[in-house]
């Protein structure tokens, strides 16, 4: 398991992790809860890693929600803090899935 998938996995069951303004915007445009992400991630399939992205390493996850649908999410990794930041998430099949942010 890649380890910055895994670590940012982890931060977030120890709920060492925040939710950006962005990431709140999208949740509520999208009707997706805070908990829903969170009860998901145990089940979270890795898309791709960025360790090298700036300012901080990111991660883009599959995420399986509780009512069946699945989700791409983005968590940072906010080293200095040591705490997961969502960045965005997107429904499947969402129009704009493709877009950033």
């Amino acid at each position: 398991m890649p380890q910055l998938f895994a670590e940012i996995c982890r931060l977030v069951a120890e709920g060492q992790y925040l939710i950006g303004d962005q990431a709140w915007g999208r949740l509520l445009e999208r009707g997706i809860m805070e908990w829903q992400i969170v009860a998901g991630m145990t089940d979270a399939q890795l898309i791709t890693e960025r360790r090298l992205a700036r300012p901080n390493p990111v991660v883009e996850m599959r995420v399986p929600l509780p009512n069946g649908d699945d989700c791409k999410v983005v968590w940072s990794l906010l080293r200095r803090e040591r705490v997961a930041k969502l960045v965005t998430a997107h429904l499947l099949g969402d129009e704009d899935f493709s877009e950033e942010g």
